[in-house]
């Protein structure tokens, strides 16, 4: 829970500035960036896992480097906040971009006519608009963080008491033979996981409410 309520944290700081500076960006390149950015939606959990020990590891070029410093990043718990970042950002950036899409052109023409430097039309008008949006990708990004596995599996491994998150722990205890502790972990994730969804589905229908609800009530 601690790893993924991190993990959706540095998701929401990256993926709506991501989703914001896609969203105003108008070049032949955005197609590419924007697959760049959706690509660990779409690859195996595994392959993202690779990618990280590549990226991580001791010869990579991010873990070289914090080597230096005697930092290790693999096998830490730093490990599955990362993994669960890049796993969790396209579900974040994708939702977020949509509703900073859906934002009425003239009313940011609008702010800008009047005098708001990009930054506070970012923060003063853009994020309170589409905050119902940022809202339900957050909730994504952390029920997809919460179950992510393969790449946690690469990068973390398990490690009890260190790096074991939940799914990690299921499979262990599963392929062990500890079927009364794999029950309880499975009930466990399942109980949570099903408290996300109904907030998520009472989520969409209060956003539906304040979409068609009269002017004349605002």
């Amino acid at each position: 829970m601690r790893s993924s309520a991190c993990a959706t944290l540095i998701t929401l700081v990256f993926g709506v500035a991501a989703a914001w500076f896609v969203a105003a960006y108008s070049k032949k390149t955005k197609g590419f960036i924007d697959s760049i950015l959706t690509l660990p939606m779409i690859l195996p959990p595994t392959v993202v896992g690779f990618f990280l020990l590549l990226i991580f590891g001791k010869n990579g070029f991010i873990g070289g480097l914090l080597e230096k410093f005697n930092i290790e990043i693999i096998f830490s718990w730093a490990a599955i906040v990362i993994a669960a970042s890049v796993v969790s950002f396209p579900l974040m950036y994708r939702t977020v971009r949509a509703a900073f899409e859906q934002i009425d052109s003239n009313i940011l023409d609008a702010a800008r006519v009047l005098g708001a430097s990009e930054f506070r039309l970012f923060y003063k008008v853009a994020v309170p608009v589409a905050w119902p949006g940022i809202a339900a990708g957050t909730i994504l990004s952390f029920a997809r963080s919460l179950g992510e596995f393969g790449a946690t599996l690469m990068v973390a491994g398990n490690i009890p008491g260190r790096t074991q998150t939940i799914p990690v722990a299921i499979f262990f205890a599963a392929e062990s033979g500890e079927m009364d502790k794999a029950y309880l972990w499975v009930a466990l994730i399942f109980i949570i996981s099903l408290i996300v969804m109904v907030l998520m589905n009472y989520w969409s229908g209060f956003q539906a409410k304040l979409l068609f609800r009269p002017r004349g009530k605002l």
